[in-house]
């Protein structure tokens, strides 16, 4: 897997796709707060893994906290964290798979972006991309020469 690179200047504007999933589907964004951080990384454990758990416990760790929540009423939908493997590296991210399709990625992913451009950054790294055709199309991330050797290069494993 390889890391990716986007501009932060520019970035797509999503509040008319906020609107509708929130009328549609009263599907809430916003950022995650500090006393939902069990329940949110119980979430992630349990959708995503034990990695992407520690990488959201460090989103909790900073102030503001550095992830993004999709939510319906009492449900988790999705989680996008930022500056929580390396700085300036956006992820882990992701959707439970029943509500693909809907742009709530999207959505997640710009609204960290533009929290990273807040912070004062003109480019962020995608790191270890999966669905590389995903933020081509969404973000025009490039993809970075030479990262298949990447931060997550020597992960500890279990065996």
């Amino acid at each position: 897997m390889k890391d990716m690179l986007v501009r932060l200047i520019n970035l797509p504007e999503v509040s008319n796709e906020v609107a509708v999933l929130l009328k549609k589907e009263s599907i809430v964004f916003r950022r995650a707060i500090a006393p939902e951080k069990h329940l949110l990384c119980a979430w992630v454990l349990e959708h995503f893994g034990e990695y992407w758990k520690s990488e959201t416990e460090v989103a909790f760790s900073r102030q503001p906290v550095t992830c993004w929540l999709a939510q319906r009423g009492n449900d988790i939908l999705g989680f996008a964290c930022y500056e929580s493997t390396a700085r300036n590296f956006f992820g882990p991210t992701g959707t439970l798979e029943s509500e693909r399709g809907k742009g709530i990625g999207k959505i997640l992913l710009i609204k960290s972006l533009e929290s990273m451009r807040e912070m004062g950054y003109a480019y962020a790294i995608i790191g270890g991309v999966g669905p590389a055709e995903f933020y081509e199309k969404t973000v025009n991330a490039k993809t970075i020469d030479g990262s298949e050797v990447s931060i997550y290069g020597n992960l500890i494993r279990k065996s």
